[in-house]
């Protein structure tokens, strides 16, 4: 499956524009998480697009989101280690590569940098800096559902927490006009 037919996929099965949003989002931070550290960027976007196409699905039963997405994609010619990714994203396998402890740190990420651009003044992702981000991130009731532990354990990449978030918000502002922001 190549990203044009991923996000095709998405748009069918995932009606609610911010959900593909964070989808873009994701996505968008996986590939620059993947050129960061030389690896194939096409794969880890794949990763970041399709980890919650089961949401909807699977919103009153979260212990099989992810499971429902893999069933979805048998067949359609994903890769063995994004499948893996997906499964381990909401914690069905144990996170064993890259790919796998990348997206399950952006998962929540994005999420917090949304959240941080709209509580900016110009509501802008071009004008958010880390210092913005790291403010409210020390801000428990600020996006009190992007669940910190998880970000934090970005720190299985080598990154630290600063320079993680400085990766994810330049992949986002890239793709700023497709966010909204």
């Amino acid at each position: 499956m190549d990203r044009q037919q991923a996000k095709e996929l998405l748009e069918q099965t995932i009606p609610n524009k911010n959900l593909q949003k964070h989808m873009l989002a994701a996505e968008a931070c996986m590939k620059g998480l993947a050129a960061h550290f030389g690896e194939d960027q096409d794969k880890w976007g794949l990763a970041g697009l399709l980890h919650d196409l089961d949401y909807d699905q699977t919103a009153d039963d979260f212990p099989n989101h992810g499971l429902v997405t893999v069933k979805m994609l048998e067949g359609k010619g994903i890769s063995d280690d994004v499948i893996y990714c997906i499964k381990a994203h909401p914690g069905h396998v144990e996170a064993k590569s890259k790919m796998d402890f990348a997206l399950y740190a952006v998962d929540p990420l994005t999420g917090l940098i949304v959240a941080a651009t709209l509580m900016h003044p110009s509501k802008k992702l071009a004008n958010l800096d880390v210092p913005f981000i790291m403010k409210r991130y020390k801000e428990k009731r600020f996006a009190a559902g992007a669940n910190r532990e998880q970000i934090q354990t970005c720190d299985r990449l080598g990154l630290s927490l600063e320079g993680f978030v400085g990766k994810c918000l330049a992949a986002m502002q890239g793709i700023s006009d497709d966010l909204g922001l």
